[in-house]
């Protein structure tokens, strides 16, 4: 499988990521209920393109990964979260993940974070140990602060410094 080509989303990308959103929706990585029509812009007051990287693979967009703040406090500044991830089904197992992932490492650092937390459920397995394998460790779990589906879900609080 080709490496695929890392860059920042552009405004020309907004119905693609939103496709891309709602295609890979699931109650895996998703506290939100499924999206349905009329569906809202992938960005908005909160996030634009300046926000996101994008994967791509023979030219087409194949993933995102979104950079924000954790908190809006000046005090919180050095530490940046990623706050989406999403990979098409069909390259999942194929690196992009991980590419987009050591990507939006080099743009914390870019933006002098120090800090790169997250936020995955406890049973997301798969997601959990790519980010095992990028460096990020436990440092919480608020225990079943989720009912999804009928079933309570630990939120996994996760970091690494950079």
């Amino acid at each position: 499988m080709p490496v695929p080509y890392i860059r920042h989303a552009t405004l020309d990308d907004e119905e693609t990521l939103g496709r891309l959103d709602r295609a890979t929706w699931s109650p895996l990585h998703s506290v939100q209920p499924r999206p349905q029509p009329p569906y809202k812009p992938f960005y908005d007051e909160r996030f634009g393109p300046r926000d996101h990287l994008v994967a791509e693979l023979g030219g087409a967009v194949v993933g995102y990964i979104r950079l924000g703040f954790p908190t809006s406090l000046a005090c919180n500044s050095h530490v940046r979260q990623i706050q989406g991830l999403a990979v098409a089904e069909e390259v999942r197992g194929a690196g992009v993940g991980r590419a987009l992932l050591r990507a939006v490492q080099d743009e914390a650092r870019r933006r002098r974070a120090r800090r790169l937390t997250l936020r995955v459920l406890g049973h997301n397995t798969p997601a959990r140990k790519l980010y095992e394998s990028e460096g990020f460790v436990v440092e919480g779990i608020l225990p079943e602060e989720f009912l999804i589906e009928g079933e309570y879900v630990d939120d996994v609080l996760m970091g690494r410094s950079l």
